[in-house]
């Protein structure tokens, strides 16, 4: 009897055991047929979600602090928002080499894995620093240069043209404005020293226009007023010797394009998503750097986790691991916070140059030499 017993408790368990293997069985095949909705195959197959276009009134709104830049630092200035995080990264190195002049400045940027435009930059150390400061613009800026690369080139010419309506923009001893036909072109009045225009971009255009959300007005690039004044100049013979130079930058206004070495620049960057050349299925159409379109979430090669896309007048930024450059962003909100630290780069004015920077000249419509 004990046996028998036995044996029906070991005849049960197995058919429990037959049992349940069987509705696992079933379960495994509906869910291969029926596939989980966030798997990574579908979701690879979801487009990507697009953001709209900034619209020319944004856009002369976004150029209005650097339209009337001379050409070559337009295009400086262009190239580099395309690399948001290394404009930050330059802007702490400048702060933490104030010992380095002329020279020797030039050739220890020549060794940092910058692109040339960001090192192009380190001549202009106030300009550096602003972008550094208005983060959140810098980075609009160059998603717009990225996304919208003609629109933005035009925009410059708008807002030129209505500087020079309003009686603002005209040739001075610090620099050179000539229209080619309907195209204004603004150069250094000294082939080896560039003054960087000191304004109010909501005042200089003549009607005022709605100020850039969270700008910092950045010392010795901005006044009060509607004119233009002129302060230090920036000597840049030091750096002719260097591949990122001046005099190899340029903005071609006829291709509505920025130049490097006499042809056209191509970013290879990847922050941003070129949104023209994106395909339904979340690639992109080959090409590389933002001819490509490359979007990074989390932490891309070399630790950066920077991802910015247009959203209206501010930009995005993913969440994820970001460098040590980083550290003041906040997860998923826009870089705006992080414009207002306006006093970390001052460094003693900024300025670097050993001798190579000259008095400006008083400026003109309502702005003098501060």
């Amino acid at each position: 009897m004990k046996l028998l017993k036995q044996s029906l408790s070991l005849l049960l368990s197995y058919c429990l055991l037959l049992t349940s293997a069987q509705g696992a069985f079933a379960q495994a095949d509906q869910s291969a047929q029926q596939p989980d909705a966030q798997s990574p195959a579908q979701t690879v197959q979801q487009a990507p979600v697009q953001a709209a276009q900034q619209t020319p009134e944004q856009l002369q709104q976004l150029v209005a602090p650097i339209a009337l830049y001379p050409d070559a630092l337009v295009a400086q200035i262009l190239a580099a928002a395309t690399y948001p995080d290394q404009i930050v990264e330059a802007d702490r190195w400048v702060q933490q080499h104030t010992e380095l002049k002329g020279q020797q400045l030039g050739q220890e940027v020549d060794k940092q894995p910058w692109d040339p435009s960001v090192k192009a930059l380190v001549e202009f150390p106030s300009v550096l620093a602003n972008m550094d400061k208005n983060l959140s613009w810098t980075s609009s800026l160059g998603d717009a240069y990225v996304n919208q690369q003609q629109e933005v080139m035009d925009a410059v010419q708008v807002m030129r043209d209505r500087a020079e309506k309003a009686g603002n923009l005209k040739s001075t001893s610090q620099e050179k404005v000539k229209k080619e036909g309907k195209t204004i072109v603004i150069e250094p009045a000294d082939t080896e020293v560039v003054y960087v225009p000191e304004y109010d971009p909501w005042l200089v255009y003549g009607a005022p226009i709605g100020i850039w959300p969270g700008w910092y007005s950045y010392p010795g690039l901005y006044i009060g007023g509607p004119g233009i004044a002129f302060g230090l100049g920036f000597g840049i013979g030091f750096y002719g010797g260097f591949g990122w130079g001046w005099h190899h930058w340029g903005s071609d206004w006829h291709h509505h394009d920025v130049t490097y070495n006499h042809n056209t620049y191509i970013s290879h960057s990847r922050v941003f998503v070129n949104r023209n050349n994106f395909n339904r299925a979340g690639g992109s159409r080959g090409g590389s750097g933002f001819r490509g379109g490359n979007q990074f979430h989390g932490s891309p090669a070399g630790g950066r986790g920077f991802t910015a896309q247009q959203h209206g007048s501010a930009p995005h930024v993913q969440s994820g691991n970001h460098s040590s450059a980083f550290g003041g962003f906040n997860h998923g909100g826009a870089t705006r916070g992080f414009s207002a630290r306006g006093q970390s780069s001052m460094g003693g004015g900024g300025f670097h140059g050993g001798g190579g920077f000259h008095g400006g000249g008083g400026g003109h419509g309502g702005g003098g030499h501060r």
